[in-house]
C-alpha cells in the first residue's frame, strides 16, 4: 500500500477513479436520495467468521475487550442475509489499520494508518486492502452501499508522555495519558512493539519507521500536528485532550487538514465507498467539519459519485444547537461551504426510547420536534427538510443498552417493545438505522462490551427469528409508502371521549403522528402501556378524507390487528384540541377511533377508492 500522499502509487489510484480504463472500472453510482435506503449498522470485529467461533466465549460476555475475529469475509458471506432484511447500505465500523500492539482495537476508533485497511480483518493480513474492496464490490452487487465509519479528531496510542514530576496521573499509567496541561508536552513516540523510546521525542526524526508504529501516510509524521496536551481540563473546554489514550491531533492546523483530506479522498477511490459515519464531529476545529463535507463531497463529484453521504456523530447534552452548526445545505455558521450532510439523531434517541418504554410521555417527544423546530429555523428550508439531514437509531454500540430489555422472569415480555419502537422508528422523519443483533434479539446491557456482542456465536443468522420478518414487514412498508420517506410530519392529538384532544401528556401513553406527502397520509398510532388496551380518537387530515373513508392496517406487530373505525366528522365548536404549539383548536375535525392492544402499533394508510 501506499506510505504518502504525493507517491505514484498513491497518484495512480486517483487517477484510476477519476479516469477509469474502462466502464467496469468506473465508481459505483451514488443514489438519487439517501431517504430511499436505510442503513444495518455492524462492528466488524463482532458480527461473523465463516472459519473460526469467536475467540471468546460466551458470545455476549461483558466483561471482554479483545478482539473476537470477525473477518471482512464474514461481513461478505452475510449480504444477502441483510440485503433480504430490507436494508439498503451498510455502515462498517472502522475498517482502516490500527496498531498492531493494541489488543483490544478491535473497535477500530484507534487508526493510526488512514489509508490503509485493518490486516486483522482480512483472512490474508497481507492482502489486507483487497479483500477490503472485495467486499465493497460484493455488497454493490447486492445493492447494498457501503459507508465507512472515519476519525478524524485523534489517532491510536502513537505515542506516552514525558510526565510531568507533579503529575501523578501520568506517572500511575505510564505515559499512556497525563493530565491536561496548557501547552504541549514533551513525548516519547512508541515503536511497533508499542514500547516508548526515550531517545525519540520528534517523529519527524525516526529513520525509516515501521509501517506498525507512529502514524500513517508519512505526511502526519510531524509532532505539530499533535495537541499533547493530555486529557481534557475538567474545567475547561471538553472537546480539547485526549480521548483516554487515543491522541488527539491539533484538526484546525490546515496542513494537517489537507492530508487528512486528501488521505479520506484516497479511501473513496481505493474502496469505492458511498459514505462516510464522521466519529466525534463537534471535537473538530477550523472549520474541518465543513471543509471536509464539501472536499469528500467535490472529490466525489469528479468520479461520477453525485450523491455522497456524509454524517457525523454530535454525542453530548447540547446535540440539536450543535448539530444545526454543520448539517445540511445551510448551517448557523456563516461560510461559503457548505456542511456534512447529516447527523446521528441523538435527541430523537434520548427522547423516544424511554417512551417507548413507558417511562415518559409522547409530549416528550413531540416537544423535541417543536424545539428541532425551533433551533433549526435557518436550517431548514421547508417542513419535510429535516428528513434527510438526519440518521435516526434506536440504540448503538456506544449507548450501552440494547432496546430490546428480557425480563429473567419472562424473557419474550417486553419484546413487543422493539417491534413498537421500530415502526416508529422507520416512519419517523430521517433516514432509519439499525443495529446489528437487534433483528436477532440480542439484549446486552451495561457497558460498551455489552452490546457489542459477536453475532455468529450466538444466535448467528436466522432469517426466521422473532423480530427479522417483523422487520422485513416495516421495511417493506417504508419502502411502499413514498410519505414515510419525504413527507411532511405531524403530531396528532387524541381524545378518549370525543371532546378534548391532545397529545398524551402522561407515561405508558399513545404516540401518534402523520406523515403526508401530496395527496397521501400514512398514520402511525403506538400504545406504549405495557398492560392495557387503549381506544381513542385520532385527528386527520380533514383535506384528504372523506366521511365514512376507511383506513388499512399496513403493518401492526400483533396478529389479527383490529382496523380503525370509518373516518367520522365532529362539528367545529363541539371539541377542544390542544395543538402541539400551545395553541387551542375548536375543529371542525375528521377523526378515526384506533384501537389497540398493549404494546401495539398500527401504520395505517387510507384505503384506495
Amino acid at each position: 500500500m501506499p506510505t504518502s500522499l504525493f507517491a505514484p502509487d498513491f497518484q495512480a489510484v486517483l487517477d484510476r477513479a477519476t479516469q477509469p480504463p474502462n466502464p467496469g472500472a468506473a465508481a459505483f453510482p451514488s443514489p438519487e436520495d439517501w431517504r430511499d435506503r436505510w442503513i444495518y449498522f455492524l462492528m466488524l470485529d463482532r458480527f461473523n467468521n465463516p472459519s473460526a467461533q469467536p475467540v471468546h466465549l460466551p458470545f455476549d460476555n461483558p466483561n471482554f475487550s479483545g478482539f473476537q475475529g470477525g473477518k471482512f469475509a464474514g461481513v461478505q458471506q452475510q449480504l444477502s442475509y441483510i440485503k433480504q432484511l430490507g436494508a439498503g447500505a451498510i455502515w462498517l465500523s472502522p475498517v482502516l489499520k490500527n496498531f498492531s500492539f493494541d489488543p483490544n482495537a478491535y473497535h477500530g476508533y484507534g487508526i493510526h494508518n488512514f489509508i490503509g485497511a485493518e490486516p486483522r480483518f482480512a483472512n490474508n493480513p497481507a492482502a489486507a486492502d483487497d479483500e477490503l474492496r472485495a467486499l465493497v464490490d460484493a455488497a454493490h452487487q447486492h445493492d447494498l452501499l457501503v459507508i465507512f465509519d472515519i476519525v478524524l479528531n485523534h489517532t491510536g496510542n502513537a505515542f506516552a508522555y514525558q510526565c510531568d514530576p507533579a503529575d501523578q496521573f501520568c506517572i500511575d499509567n505510564q505515559g499512556a495519558q497525563s493530565s491536561f496541561h496548557p501547552s504541549p508536552q514533551p513525548v516519547q513516540w512508541r515503536d511497533q512493539t508499542g514500547t516508548a523510546r526515550a531517545n525519540v521525542s520528534d517523529v519527524a526524526t525516526i529513520p525509516h519507521p515501521s509501517p506498525d508504529a507512529v502514524v500513517w501516510p508519512s505526511e502526519l509524521q510531524q509532532n505539530r500536528f499533535f495537541r499533547r496536551q493530555g486529557t481534557p481540563d475538567g474545567n475547561g473546554d471538553e472537546t480539547i485532550g485526549d480521548f483516554s489514550v487515543l491522541k488527539q491531533l491539533l484538526t484546525d492546523d490546515p496542513d494537517l487538514q489537507r492530508f487528512l483530506i486528501r488521505s479520506y479522498q484516497y479511501v473513496i477511490a481505493r474502496f469505492d465507498i458511498d459514505g462516510y459515519r464522521i466519529d466525534t464531529i463537534r471535537y473538530l476545529k477550523g472549520d474541518l467539519p465543513r471543509l471536509f463535507g464539501n472536499s469528500m463531497r467535490e472529490f466525489a463529484l469528479s468520479i461520477g459519485k453525485k450523491n455522497f453521504f456524509t454524517f457525523g456523530e454530535v454525542f453530548d447534552n447540547n446535540a440539536e444547537q450543535d448539530i444545526a452548526k454543520f448539517i445540511g445545505r445551510n448551517t448557523t455558521d456563516q461560510s461559503e461551504l457548505v456542511g456534512v450532510d447529516a447527523a446521528l439523531d441523538y435527541p430523537l434517541f434520548n427522547t423516544l426510547k424511554p417512551v417507548i418504554k413507558g417511562f415518559a410521555a409522547p409530549t416528550a417527544v413531540s416537544g423535541m420536534y417543536q424545539n428541532r423546530k425551533r433551533v433549526e429555523a435557518s436550517v431548514l428550508s421547508s417542513h419535510g427538510d429535516a428528513t434527510r439531514y438526519f440518521v435516526t437509531f434506536l440504540d448503538n454500540h456506544d449507548v450501552k443498552q440494547r432496546i430490546r430489555y428480557v425480563d429473567p422472569a419472562n424473557p419474550t415480555k417486553f419484546d413487543d417493545q422493539v417491534t413498537l419502537g421500530l415502526a416508529c422508528l422507520y416512519s419517523l422523519p430521517g433516514i432509519p438505522c439499525l443495529y446489528y443483533g437487534t433483528e436477532q434479539g440480542l439484549h446486552g446491557a451495561g457497558n460498551d462490551e455489552a452490546v457489542r456482542e459477536a453475532l455468529w456465536g450466538g444466535p448467528g443468522f436466522d432469517g426466521h427469528s422473532a423480530f427479522y420478518p417483523h422487520i422485513q414487514q416495516i421495511a417493506a412498508v417504508r419502502a411502499q409508502q413514498s410519505a414515510l420517506r419525504y413527507g411532511r410530519f405531524y403530531f396528532r392529538p387524541l381524545s378518549g371521549d370525543g371532546v378534548s384532544f391532545g397529545v398524551s401528556g402522561f407515561p405508558q401513553g399513545v404516540v401518534a403522528f402523520s406523515r403526508i406527502l401530496n395527496d397521501q397520509e400514512v398514520v402511525v398510532a403506538a400504545n406504549t402501556n405495557p398492560t392495557q388496551a387503549q381506544q381513542l380518537d385520532l385527528i386527520v387530515e380533514i383535506m384528504l378524507s372523506s366521511e365514512a373513508d376507511t383506513f388499512d392496517v399496513l403493518y401492526s406487530n400483533h396478529a389479527a390487528p383490529q382496523a380503525p373505525q370509518q373516518v367520522r366528522r365532529i362539528a367545529q365548536g363541539t371539541v377542544t384540541v390542544q395543538e402541539v404549539d400551545g395553541s387551542l383548536g375548536s375543529g371542525p375535525l375528521h377523526v378515526i377511533r384506533v384501537s389497540l392492544r398493549p404494546m401495539e402499533v398500527q401504520i395505517l394508510r387510507r384505503a384506495s377508492i
